[in-house]
């Protein structure tokens, strides 16, 4: 194989010095990758079984290979993806079984992280779940699906997280993302998206 005559120049980025808190406080190049494609994903942009190809994600975030990479073990880590020897990386796909279990398993972790819960509960957790229901009911009636899985997740983070233990509250979380590939299924069905927004109306029994 003939040697090349000039090597890969590196992605030009804006880079400005920053202080440790700063630099902490950015998000990674990887992190935006992780981000924009976990929304790919739950909003039907990518398939179940679709391959991401690392050169297309290179380019269309100029980024190298080795951000690209970063953020899809990331995601391969909270089971959103899976990596194939000699195929590369694809959206994962469920089988009807795993899903029946996956659901099975996360019903009886959140009837236990809600039947833990601390009452009463805080005037202020509650007003914060209450506009984050509200939020999430503008969303649903405007069509904005993006808006829609983020006010759903956010509530359900904060709501299972007043039970405090910290393992069964990171075991509902794993298991919710596990099931981000199927979820651009039920976006399809306007009666899916208020299926949830009829549940959080329960928010109001939390009250004191």
């Amino acid at each position: 194989m003939a040697a090349r005559s000039a090597k890969r120049e590196p992605v030009t980025r804006n880079v400005r010095t920053k202080t440790p808190r700063a630099a902490h406080d950015e998000l990674r190049v990887s992190d935006v990758i992780a981000r924009s494609l976990e929304e790919d994903i739950v909003l039907g942009r990518r398939h179940p079984r679709e391959h991401l190809v690392e050169q297309d994600l290179c380019e269309r975030f100029n980024t190298h290979r080795g951000d690209v990479r970063l953020a899809l073990f990331e995601l391969e880590k909270k089971g959103i993806i899976q990596r194939i020897p000699n195929r590369g990386a694809i959206v994962r796909d469920l089988t009807p079984k795993e899903v029946r279990e996956i659901y099975a398993v996360r019903e009886e972790l959140e009837v236990m992280a809600v039947r833990i819960l601390p009452f009463p509960v805080a005037e202020i957790d509650l007003d914060k779940l209450t506009e984050l229901q509200r939020k999430h009911s503008a969303a649903i009636d405007a069509g904005d699906l993006l808006t829609v899985f983020y006010s759903n997740l956010h509530f359900h983070q904060m709501l299972f997280g007043l039970c405090s233990n910290k393992c069964l509250i990171e075991a509902i979380e794993q298991l919710a993302q596990k099931t981000y590939g199927i979820r651009s299924y039920a976006n399809a069905f306007p009666e899916a998206l208020s299926r949830p927004h009829r549940d959080d109306r329960s928010v109001a029994c939390l009250a004191p």
